[in-house]
């Protein structure tokens, strides 16, 4: 039986790839900080055991890694948050600092105890996001630490292949979910976690380099990344609040 991990496992898209991948037959170990919702879908799913961990706390994930049996054939680091600076001349290192530490920095303290548990042959995979392809109003926090993770993804990916380790960078447009249910604004060409999950699976099967998803919106971000820096940004200033000067 294949063996995966998935952090973010308590809701949203962590938690539908739990129990898509449980439903293939493999084993699952569903990872959040969530216990009472990690609880009831073990309860409910063959073939999953819960962790509940915070991936901030690295003492945590050395305990919960005591717990795997075997080798992981795919270790999947999904767990994030979002939150957004809205004024800028009033900089909130706090929240800046938060972002980072669940969205980046966490994925370094997995790394480190869960990587070698990924047997020869495995995969690696970790979810950034497409907002990491455009600098975006508002997410001075949240694009920079998806920017680095995939980053990360991308050098891992030179440095693990002599180990036959394959890496997978996921970089999803919106996905409907408990955390972009608390966004202010339109969210274009949103997906179900369904549709997401089913993407990512498909993705990994393949061992792409990289899955990102709904396609169409991805590669739009990706054609206005390729134009000269001063159009986007010409763009960008239209999505700044009213209020907020934008020279």
């Amino acid at each position: 039986m294949k063996q995966i991990l998935i952090t973010g496992a308590s809701s949203g898209i962590g938690e539908q790839l739990a129990k898509d991948y449980a439903n293939q037959g493999w084993r699952v170990y569903a990872c959040g900080r969530n216990s009472e919702k990690l609880q009831a879908l073990q309860n409910k799913t063959s073939n999953l055991q819960a962790l509940a961990f915070d991936v901030t706390e690295p003492e945590q994930i050395v305990q919960a890694a005591s717990q795997i049996e075997g080798q992981l054939d795919l270790l999947l680091l999904n767990a994030g948050n979002c939150e957004y600076i809205d004024d800028p001349l009033h900089f909130d290192g706090a929240l800046f600092e938060r972002v980072i530490k669940v969205n980046l920095v966490a994925i370094g303290y997995c790394l480190e105890t869960l990587l070698p548990k990924v047997r020869s042959g495995g995969q690696l995979a970790i979810v950034s996001s497409s907002a990491a392809y455009l600098p975006f109003p508002r997410a001075s926090a949240y694009g920079t630490s998806k920017a680095g993770a995939s980053y990360l993804a991308k050098t891992l990916a030179i440095e693990l292949k002599p180990h036959n380790i394959d890496v997978s960078l996921i970089s999803p447009g919106f996905v409907k979910t408990p955390l972009t249910d608390k966004n202010d604004f339109e969210m274009p060409m949103q997906v179900s976690v369904d549709f997401a999950s089913n993407a990512i699976i498909k993705g990994l099967a393949k061992r792409k380099s990289e899955v990102h998803f709904p396609s169409r919106f991805t590669f739009f971000l990706k054609l206005l990344a390729a134009l000269p820096a001063p159009i986007w940004k010409s763009i960008a200033r239209k999505m700044l609040p009213s209020a907020q000067p934008q020279s």
